[in-house]
């Protein structure tokens, strides 16, 4: 079995390579876990490999906010240190001082 090692960790924000969007990492999954349909539905010359992490963003772009599933190729950090506007991370995340956004407590019972 192959080891994968994901370059970039929850609470993280990245932006893609390719299109106009950002988002903060709030999962990560060491190869594509999503559906067959998803991953044909992308175009071919542009499609990821699957043996790679995929990364769950809680993304934005100029007009809306949303949640995106995207291979690490595509991703680079976002060293712009603008927050983020996207409603979902206040239910998740607490950005600090420094602008770091740091994953709430998970309460269970």
């Amino acid at each position: 079995m192959k080891s994968l090692f994901a370059k970039f960790g929850i609470g993280q924000v990245v932006k893609h390579r390719s299109y106009a969007f950002r988002g903060l990492i709030y999962d990560v999954d060491p190869e594509f876990d999503n559906t067959e349909e998803w991953w044909l539905s992308i175009p071919e010359d542009v499609r990821p490999r699957k043996d790679q992490p995929f990364y769950h963003l809680l993304a934005e772009n100029a007009e809306s906010e949303y949640i995106a599933y995207v291979s690490e190729q595509n991703l680079m950090l976002d060293d712009s240190d603008e927050p983020l506007r996207n409603p979902m991370i206040e239910q998740m995340f607490v950005r600090d001082e420094a602008g770091a956004y740091r994953a709430l407590p998970v309460l269970t019972h």
